[in-house]
């Protein structure tokens, strides 16, 4: 991705939780945003992080942080039960939007905020970090040079020993498994092997709360592809994904967030290691695309298309319906 050139773009967050420190570090070392504001509902959270990252604001609202005329671009880093309410309430704010996945906790919500953002002339788009990673599209170069055949089977897990955290117990959190972790994995696939999903089959173990601790998603395309997907929240996993070919396989290392790609050819000879850019957390590059998309007037980035997020927030909707699962947002 080619880093846009341009003025300074202020940035507000609205939140500040971990995700919201990571960002905070991540627009320190981004000499194309400025870490303008940050908002927390209480004010001495939003000072506590302003203070030690260098924002001219803080706000103990985010109503106060969407007043200020100066904030161009709100990144939401609350929980995915809030991302509808707090993305809404910044559109209709006149700002855009880089909003955290999982985008919404239903489809419905994703398409009112697509619809609304389309009808403001606003950008927005979900903050899932590993679409906008260079190494990312390396993983499609390399499948299209051949050197593993066709691709046929895929698998990826993503699992952290997380199930303890008040945000993934909780329904009315969007809590679960899938939401936090099983997105990612789903979007492994559809990077790699598309949309053309003829079959879904899964089974999902339940927290006591009645949300998933962990999963195993097996999607089978029209073309015969297979990709087997695990999330958990329960155990620690290795985080791989392997794509496998008839003259070999990619090992890459951590589908949350690529380090290396292996590629092993028939006789399980590595032959070629490619490996992730320095980077300052990764985060930077879904702040990229989106200057990048305000600077030329579109509405999505071509990394993430709105209809990629309506269409893996139906996937795991369509899940969580078979799982028995249940959100207060649910229609």
């Amino acid at each position: 991705m080619t880093k846009p050139m341009a003025k300074r773009t202020k940035i507000g967050i609205i939140g500040c939780g971990w995700i919201a420190d990571k960002m905070a570090i991540t627009l320190q070392g981004t000499p194309q945003a400025e870490a303008y504001a940050i908002a927390s509902r209480d004010i001495n959270k939003a000072k506590s992080l302003a203070e030690q990252y260098n924002f001219q604001k803080a706000y103990g609202s985010y109503e106060e942080l969407l007043a200020d005329d100066n904030v161009e671009l709100v990144y939401i880093a609350t929980p995915h039960s809030h991302h509808y309410e707090h993305a809404r309430m910044a559109l209709l704010a006149g700002k855009h939007v880089l909003c955290e996945k999982a985008f919404t906790a239903t489809t419905w919500q994703a398409e009112e905020l697509i619809a609304l953002a389309r009808e403001k002339n606003l950008f927005i788009t979900e903050a899932i970090w590993t679409r906008y990673m260079p190494l990312s599209q390396t993983i499609n170069e390399i499948l299209a040079s051949g050197i593993i055949g066709t691709p046929k089977l895929l698998s990826a897990n993503l699992c952290y020993p997380i199930g303890d955290r008040e945000r993934l117990q909780k329904p009315e959190l969007a809590g679960g498994a899938l939401l936090d972790l099983g997105v990612y994995a789903l979007n492994f696939a559809a990077m790699v092997f598309g949309t053309d999903i003829v079959k879904t089959t899964s089974c999902c173990a339940m927290l006591p709360t009645g949300v998933d601790g962990q999963n195993s998603i097996t999607l089978q395309y029209a073309d015969g592809k297979i990709a087997i997907l695990h999330s958990s929240c329960m155990v620690m996993s290795d985080r791989m994904g392997i794509i496998s070919g008839e003259k070999g396989h990619l090992i890459v290392e951590n589908i949350n967030n690529p380090e290396r790609v292996r590629v092993v050819t028939t006789d399980y000879k590595e032959v070629a290691v490619y490996e992730a850019p320095t980077k300052i957390t990764g985060y930077e590059y879904q702040v990229y695309a989106s200057i990048e998309a305000i600077e030329n007037g579109w509405l999505e980035s071509p990394y993430m298309p709105h209809k990629e997020t309506i269409r893996i927030m139906q996937q795991m909707d369509d899940l969580r319906k078979e799982w028995g699962i249940k959100y207060p947002a649910d229609r």
